[in-house]
């Protein structure tokens, strides 16, 4: 177990769990925010992407009350998305991470927000981060009022930044800096 916070919990992505992300990955609800509707994912494909790559990334299920419900990937950010995302001269360390609830029926229940809170907690208390950042797309109004909860404040528009769904879309650059005083 990563870490725990009363009901939910955050664990490394073994292979077993192959079958589930499937399953999320193939739902179009969910797809419409994470990945696109245009790009689902077959067992084939969940296995190159989160299994078979060696990429520096950290993969973890969510589960809440030990249900699976989500999925969340944090990540020393590279050089090339530091310069990217304007931090070619931040000094400490910088994380990225992307996250989804894929039971739809836990969504609007305040787990996403929880979930983000206690991974930001955990990647400045655990691995050390100076700031966190995201890159929701800027239509995703609902996900960026959650991180802004959480205490991640917008830092710039990154116009063109993520192919989805057929066309090039806006995403907010979205920081959430530690508080080392």
């Amino acid at each position: 177990m990563l870490w725990e916070n009363g009901e939910l919990s955050v664990r490394e992505l073994v292979e077993k769990d192959a079958v589930q992300l499937a399953k999320w990955l193939s739902n179009p609800e969910l797809l419409r925010y994470y990945e696109g509707r245009d790009n689902p994912f077959d067992l084939d494909k969940v296995m190159a992407t989160f299994f078979h790559r060696k990429t520096g990334t950290n993969r973890c299920l969510v589960e809440w009350n030990k249900k699976p419900i989500g999925y969340i990937q944090y990540y020393v950010v590279d050089a090339e998305y530091r310069s990217k995302y304007g931090y070619d001269n931040f000094i400490g360390n910088l994380y990225g991470m992307d996250q989804f609830i894929g039971e739809t029926d836990y969504w609007n229940r305040g787990i996403g927000t929880a979930l983000v809170q206690s991974m930001s907690s955990y990647l400045i208390e655990t691995e050390k981060a100076d700031a966190i950042v995201m890159d929701p797309q800027a239509w995703n109004e609902r996900a960026i009022r959650s991180y802004e909860k959480c205490g991640f404040a917008k830092i710039r528009l990154l116009p063109n930044h993520e192919y989805h769904e057929g066309e090039y879309r806006d995403c907010w650059l979205i920081e959430y800096k530690a508080d080392r005083s």
